[in-house]
């Protein structure tokens, strides 16, 4: 599973890799993403997609996110 961090970015900066990251995703792919907050605009645009997503915070700060394309 293809891991990014985008912590260190500045806006908008991760919530665009992600999402570049997230189109690129083939049906049944799965990608983790760190963010230096919680991405409420990037979770939408996932939603939009049809794509499934899961968010918890992390320890060291930020947010991990979960991003699953379906299987078709």
């Amino acid at each position: 599973m293809k891991k990014l961090d985008l912590r260190a970015l500045p806006a908008p900066e991760p919530l665009l890799q992600a999402l570049a990251a997230a189109d690129a995703l083939q049906p049944g792919q799965a990608l983790e993403v760190l963010t230096p907050l919680l991405p409420a605009p990037l979770l939408e645009a996932l939603e939009a997609r049809g794509l499934h997503w899961r968010s918890e915070p992390c320890l060291d700060h930020g947010t991990w996110v979960a991003i699953l394309r379906p299987a078709a």
